[in-house]
């Protein structure tokens, strides 16, 4: 059975204290802090999937509040099931399209925003949909602090040499890149393996990651800093 098929899931989470739905997030923006109850940094998963990578982080810093997103309520449904095996104080899940991300995060209240293979849209059409794509870049400029940054990790090198080129466009610039993340002993140090990355790893297929910054000289960021 697909996961997206698991009849009533969206009842099942609808009440988790560990869900917000963002139909009854009218005044998210600027509040996560408040939700949390402290004032630590916030990091966000966007397309968290089953949530292994961010329950994962969660436990390794308590010192930061994490953000899980996810669109489909069948997949959030593992998360959730997750969390209620292992709770965790600075851990919360966001049922939502990402299209809306400025919607529930307010202008810098971000520090960082993980991208864990995501989904390809491989026809050309769909090119905006892409996580990576430079519609999406402009959305994440918005709502990530100045010093802020996004990793993304892939085993699709299709959609990472898109990711790749959409950077110049965008106006973001690159700490790193690299094709094959665990054929590099300093970028693999600390690295929190996602349940995709386990399994194409154990294959053999190279993982690619890189993690990226704004350029503030960009015309294109200052555009969108000024909407």
């Amino acid at each position: 059975m697909r996961l997206r098929n698991i009849t009533g899931c969206r009842e099942m989470i609808a009440d988790s204290p560990y869900v917000a739905d963002e139909e009854r997030l009218p005044d998210a923006p600027g509040t996560w802090g408040e939700r949390f109850g402290n004032d630590h940094p916030i990091h966000i998963e966007i397309g968290m999937g089953k949530g292994q990578f961010l329950h994962a982080l969660a436990k390794m810093h308590p010192e930061i509040n994490f953000i899980g997103i996810e669109k489909y309520s069948a997949v959030l449904l593992r998360a959730v099931q997750r969390m209620e095996e292992e709770p965790l104080g600075n851990l919360l899940f966001l049922r939502m399209d990402a299209e809306n991300i400025t919607s529930v995060f307010a202008p810098g209240e971000v520090d960082r925003i993980y991208l864990n293979f995501s989904d390809p849209w491989p026809k050309d059409r769909h090119a905006k949909r892409r996580l990576p794509s430079r519609q999406f870049l402009g959305r994440y400029d918005r709502i990530l602090k100045p010093e802020g940054f996004l990793e993304f990790k892939t085993d699709n090198r299709t959609l990472f040499d898109f990711a790749v080129e959409e950077l110049a466009e965008a106006g973001w610039t690159a700490d790193f890149i690299t094709y094959d993340l665990h054929a590099d002993p300093e970028l693999v140090q600390g690295n929190v393996m996602t349940e995709y990355e386990t399994k194409f790893s154990a294959m053999g297929t190279p993982i690619c990651k890189y993690r990226i910054r704004r350029d503030p000289a960009s015309e294109q960021v200052k555009a969108n800093r000024s909407r």
